[in-house]
């Protein structure tokens, strides 16, 4: 009875320890695989933005500058807009209005904000002026400005 205690005994032990081995090589082949994040990037290629195919905005045009106006619905509050504007020289010069979603939040509400944004710079009248948004190409839909208004009435209008 004694000797099978002790097969018993170190039965149990071996398949500790074997059990030790097995964690130990799980664990170091999880630290060598890069944790998986999401970034804005991720979250644009996987829909969040993927509706977001037209941009609608007033245009304005004065002494050679052009100033677009207007707002995009994000889909969460925690989206905030930013853009940048390239011209390219050529004639006539073609000028590019990159938009850029920013949210570093780790939890946010999924309610569709709008974001207003108002884009100057000078070109000729005649630039040909297209729009992306992270970086994928979208509609832009300029819509010319009445007679008499202004790029300052329209900030004020849409604060209303």
């Amino acid at each position: 009875m004694e000797h099978k205690k002790i097969v018993a005994a170190i039965v149990v032990l071996v398949a500790i320890i074997a059990g030790m081995f097995i964690y130990t090589g799980l664990k170091k082949s999880e630290l060598n695989t890069p944790p998986k994040t999401e970034t804005t990037e991720t979250k644009e290629d996987t829909g969040n933005f993927a509706g977001i195919t037209r941009v609608d905005a007033k245009h304005f045009y004065e002494a050679g500058t052009h100033t677009i106006a207007g707002e995009m619905l994000m889909p969460t509050p925690c989206d905030l807009l930013n853009w940048s504007t390239r011209v390219q020289e050529s004639n006539p010069e073609q000028v590019t209005i990159d938009f850029a979603v920013i949210n570093h939040a780790e939890a946010c509400a999924q309610v569709m904000t709008a974001q207003r944004f108002k884009v100057s710079f000078d070109a000729s009248e005649a630039a040909v002026i297209k729009a992306t948004l992270n970086g994928k190409n979208v509609e832009l839909n300029l819509i010319p400005a009445l007679e008499g208004e202004s790029p300052d009435d329209f900030e004020l209008f849409i604060k209303g």
